[in-house]
């Protein structure tokens, strides 16, 4: 079957939104044929710098044929009604239609045939739709078009489009259609510089090749593996090692058609400063790779930067100009970070006196005083020395105001660490200013050291509580706040760290101490901030592949809007889901379930709740009597096992009913003639119930 090649090929494209644009114009054909009736067997795309191409492959040389019937009136209908749908169908007479009958009579029925057109001529429509609604996130009109209504926009000029189908085997036709004047036919370029006459392609592996040729590597993951490996070969070559950077190789493959590795240097006295600046200078400034001294670790005074060309005095030029850019960068580095020296942190917080951290939470100050509070009031609960952890929340914030943070963003953290380090903090409160931003995400490191734990649980906790008491909470998507990422923080802060902690009192006193009661309904917003944080802990439980289902158990006999502690919970859960993977688990649970059922089923058709302890005088068989006794048991030795957070004991308690719970369903019959002794065997069942529940609520369990 024929396949479509489609390329469109324009000014430079930025590289953050190439592959974005390469899924998008995968997705707007390919759902436009299969609306058309054209399923496809496959389809890629791709993007360089210059050029947005899709190939898709195995598309139908025309559209099926559609036969569509249309219902019409009754036979006998008012001629009205008749000529309506004859206008509808599109007949000029009712002959033309036939009857057909079903149960309420005789009906007209219009039988219309459509020939499927051939795809060519539906891929000459798709394109330019495509084409003017494509979604860049900014782009521009040129020439003397720009100014005609409806006219193309693209995110840089356009100049010309290849659009061919046709089989493998054969010269494809040029899909014919025009649009705004760009050319389209079966004619690209190579590269700007080494390869710029024009080349003429035929179907996608003759496109590729052709382009390889011409010095432009179409997929952009060749092109980063391109990259990977001859920066490595070529740090390797000369003693270095490569710090990888998968964030700006994406970025730098999508800034080249051919990538040529070169190394350059900058001054060895710029390695005073911190590493991590020096990275960040020549990352951001000119999109190089830092190398570092594979023996020390330490950072090099090389780089690795990726040219577009293959330059005839072998680079020399392009390195020069790079190196004198870096060597200007790395000088205003130099002269921020020994400015920032000069100044203590703890001289810079007046100035957070005016700044808004948010309008209804007041300045960065009195949330730097809410931190520091609450670090102070965490600090025993976490083992931390209280006035470390206190000196380390007020100075966390400091380096905001820095000159080395203001022009890097991303090193607010570290560069507080420095700062402390230099002017001689105690160790964990300089690691403190670094490691409270952490865990930034799903794969992020969690501190470890108290001081560190108590200031990063303080600073997510009063940012949760503030925008939960100003009712500003994450909605469908939008998460403005990083809130969701603020809990899951808190849950891996509390779970890693193994703190025993109830997450309500914590939250109840910093509502209490740092908000007062100035924000109405406190009560609630608290209660559906521990139901928040209930959902993200389910989400975080299943992500380490535990049950839904058992979660849900759990959490119906113990949340954390009633204070349960986020360790017990998790705890319970993992002891539940071992103890249900034991023949043990399962049968018991086959048994909680059956007992569940049938007291469901009498409580609704007798309309009351069988609960309260069962009369042993009614106990007449002996498998009941052993039941009653063995729940006894059970209850006991499981709620002794709870209290001591002993969960895998009070699983083996519950382990102990289970050939109590199948004699009973095997010899006993529930509904008894006698009503005293069907109430009381209902009752019994309603223990079983409370027993398991010792754990878990085992109807929320599936299977």
């Amino acid at each position: 079957m024929p396949d479509l090649l489609l390329e469109f090929f324009s000014e430079e494209i930025p590289a953050r939104m190439q592959a974005r644009a390469a899924e998008d114009l995968r997705k707007a054909v390919t759902d436009k044929l299969v609306a058309a009736g054209l399923h496809y067997e496959g389809a890629k795309a791709f993007a360089t710098p210059r050029r947005l191409a899709l190939t898709v492959q195995g598309v139908p040389v025309r559209q099926p044929d559609i036969k569509e019937e249309r219902k019409g009136p009754k036979v006998g209908a008012p001629e009205q009604a008749i000529a309506g749908f004859l206008r509808a169908a599109g007949l000029t007479s009712i002959d033309q239609a036939k009857v057909q009958a079903d149960k309420k009579g005789d009906f007209y029925v219009a039988v219309t045939e459509k020939a499927g057109r051939p795809a060519i001529e539906v891929i000459a429509e798709i394109v330019p739709e495509v084409a003017k609604a494509f979604p860049w996130p900014k782009s521009m009109r040129w020439g003397a078009a720009s100014s005609t209504p409806g006219a193309l926009n693209w995110v840089r000029p356009l100049h010309s489009i290849v659009a061919t189908f046709g089989p493998e085997t054969e010269e494809p036709d040029v899909v014919p259609f025009k649009l705004d004047g760009v050319a389209v036919g079966d004619v690209t370029c190579g590269h700007r510089f080494m390869a710029p006459a024009e080349i003429k392609v035929r179907h996608f592996d003759d496109y590729v090749a052709k382009l390889d040729a011409a010095k432009v590597v179409l997929d952009p993951a060749r092109r980063a593996e391109m990259i990977r490996t001859d920066a490595k070969n070529l740090a390797f070559a000369q003693g270095y090692e490569l710090v990888e950077d998968e964030g700006l190789l994406a970025e730098v493959s999508g800034l080249v058609e051919w990538p040529v590795l070169l190394m350059g240097s900058f001054d060895e006295a710029f390695l005073k400063i911190p590493a991590e600046v020096i990275r960040a200078t020549i990352r951001n400034n000119q999109k190089c790779f830092v190398l570092r001294d594979p023996q020390t670790a330490k950072l090099a005074n090389k780089f690795v930067m990726v040219a577009n060309i293959e330059a005839s005095d072998g680079g020399k030029a392009i390195v020069a100009g790079c190196e004198r850019v870096i060597r200007a960068r790395l000088s205003d580095a130099k002269f921020f970070y020994e400015t920032d020296l000069k100044t203590r942190l703890e001289d810079r917080l007046p100035k957070f006196e005016h700044i808004v951290f948010h309008e209804k939470l007041g300045t960065q100050a009195e949330r730097i005083a809410r931190i520091t509070a609450l670090a102070g009031h965490l600090a025993p609960i976490v083992g931390a020395d209280i006035a470390k952890a206190e000196r380390a929340a007020r100075l966390a914030k400091a380096d905001l105001l820095t000159e080395v943070v203001g022009e890097f963003p991303e090193l607010q953290g570290l560069m507080g660490k420095y700062y402390a380090e230099a002017q001689d903090e105690d160790e964990a409160v300089a690691h403190a200013c670094e490691d409270h931003y952490r865990p930034k995400g799903p794969d992020d490191l969690v501190p470890a050291d108290p001081v560190s734990v108590a200031v990063a649980l303080a600073d997510k906790i009063d940012t949760l509580v503030g925008f939960w008491l100003i009712d500003e909470k994450p909605t469908g998507s939008k998460d403005p706040f990083a809130l969701r990422r603020a809990a899951l923080g808190v849950i891996r802060l509390v779970l890693e760290n193994r703190i025993p902690i109830s997450m309500r009192s914590v939250v109840e006193w910093h509502s209490d101490k740092a908000f007062g009661q100035e924000y109405l309904n406190v009560a609630g917003a608290i209660d559906n901030l521990m139901a928040f944080f209930e959902d993200r802990l389910t989400v975080q439980l299943r992500d380490q592949k535990a049950r839904h289902d058992l979660v849900e158990a759990v959490l119906s006999n113990g949340s954390l809007v009633e204070g349960t502690l986020l360790t017990l919970i998790v705890r319970r859960v993992e002891a539940l889901g071992k103890f249900l993977d034991t023949d043990d688990g399962k049968n018991l649970l086959a048994g909680a379930k059956r007992a569940a059922n049938i007291l469901r089923i009498e409580e609704k058709k007798d309309n009351k709740s069988y609960t309260g302890a069962p009369d042993a005088k009614l106990l007449t068989q002996a498998e009941e009597k052993e039941l009653a006794r063995a729940i006894g048991v059970a209850k006991a030795e499981a709620s002794a096992a709870v209290a001591k957070e002993d969960f895998a004991a009070a699983m083996t308690a519950m382990a102990k009913l289970r050939p109590h719970v199948d004699a009973f369903f095997d010899k006993v019959t529930v509904n008894a003639d006698d009503k005293a002794i069907r109430e009381n065997r209902l009752k019994l069942l309603s223990e079983i119930r409370e027993a398991t529940r010792a754990v878990a609520d085992f109807s929320k369990i599936e299977g």
